[in-house]
């Protein structure tokens, strides 16, 4: 069926624009039913600037609040700004592996991104990844995304995360006081933000690499202004012991 494509208006009582399709209660509840499926809300997003607009302000947030419901309820507290306006963000970032196109940030490996099912974010895994004077920042990251068997690579772990309240963190004030440079060209894939790196600020510890199970000197990752995490390693081998218990 073609849709017509509307635009966007202030939605007044008499809004003229919500003649001819459903209001957003029962928008709603039609995604409600659905579990917040976000392929069937990315399609929706792409019908027009209005049902992008609800996407952006309701599905997403509902989204990732069913996903991850205490992670969201820990980014929202004491008065974070962290995720307001960034949902659609924050749920592509719950759901996708972003991995490396050709020339890309990470220039050695090309893996394209793509739709993971299922993947745990952890608080505490996310401490691992902050020098000891950034420890009371709050990092959430998530467990590797395996590819395995990357030729001369190896076995590749991309891993993703997200910062509360990173306006204010330790961290972002460290990047500023070193002078970190952004990346020149590339951008965050979850909002196009900036990317500061942090490998050239040497800003990732040793603990980084025994959280991830990687190669001490195989690990790179980039924080962008909004305090989206994504980044690779280089994942050590299993043990025989590792494998039996496969």
């Amino acid at each position: 069926m073609h849709l017509t494509k509307q635009y966007r208006c202030m939605h007044s009582a008499s809004c003229s624009c919500s003649k001819g399709h459903l209001t957003e209660e029962v928008i709603f509840l039609i995604f409600q039913q659905l579990n917040w499926n976000p392929k069937a809300i990315a399609a929706f997003s792409c019908v027009s600037k209005w049902f992008d607009d609800l996407a952006k302000r309701v599905l997403w947030k509902e989204f990732c609040r069913t996903r991850a419901p205490k992670m969201m309820v820990d980014l929202q507290s004491s008065g974070s700004i962290n995720i307001d306006g960034n949902w659609r963000a924050v749920g592509k970032l719950l759901i996708f592996c972003s991995g490396s196109g050709k020339d890309g940030l990470f220039k050695n490996i090309h893996i394209p991104g793509h739709f993971v099912h299922r993947t745990r974010f952890s608080r505490t895994s996310g401490k691992s990844f902050l020098l000891p004077q950034c420890r009371s920042d709050v990092l959430y990251v998530s467990d590797p995304c395996e590819h395995l068997d990357q030729r001369d690579e190896g076995d590749v772990g991309f891993f993703r995360g997200v910062f509360k309240s990173f306006a204010s963190s330790k961290v972002r004030k460290m990047l500023i006081k070193k002078g970190a440079e952004l990346h020149q060209s590339e951008v965050c894939p979850y909002c196009k933000a900036k990317l500061w790196n942090m490998l050239q600020a040497k800003m990732v510890p040793q603990s980084a690499s025994c959280r991830l199970g990687a190669y001490e000197d195989c690990i790179e990752y980039y924080v962008c202004l909004n305090g989206h995490v994504l980044g690779v390693c280089t994942l050590l081998p299993l043990s025989e012991s590792d494998e039996d218990s496969e």
